[in-house]
């Protein structure tokens, strides 16, 4: 909601593109609206696909172990994706360019 006078983002998907989420905020921070919208409507199917497999932060973290980095395992009550979870994962980073 930067276009309504918010500051920042509280994003998950940031731990997964930093740079990008970082280069939206930085375009919005510096007027070049188009260029902010532009990586918005590259980050939100990221954004939904992750958080529609599951609840937060298990996507994020399958997301973040496949991409090498080790955030250990989730702990009761959550549960590990499931085999089709984990390949909706693997095509949801391909379209992105992680994988």
């Amino acid at each position: 909601m930067l276009a309504l006078g918010g500051e920042g983002v509280v994003s998950v998907v940031g731990n997964i593109v930093p740079a990008d989420v970082l280069a939206m905020l930085k375009a919005f921070r510096e007027g070049r609206i188009a260029e902010a919208q532009t990586w918005h409507h590259k980050l939100f199917p990221l954004c939904r696909d992750l958080l529609g497999l599951a609840t937060n932060p298990i996507p994020i973290k399958a997301a973040m172990q496949r991409l090498g980095r080790d955030t250990g395992e989730v702990r009761l009550p959550m549960t590990p994706l499931s085999t089709t979870e984990e390949a909706r994962l693997v095509e949801t980073l391909k379209r992105y360019g992680l994988v």
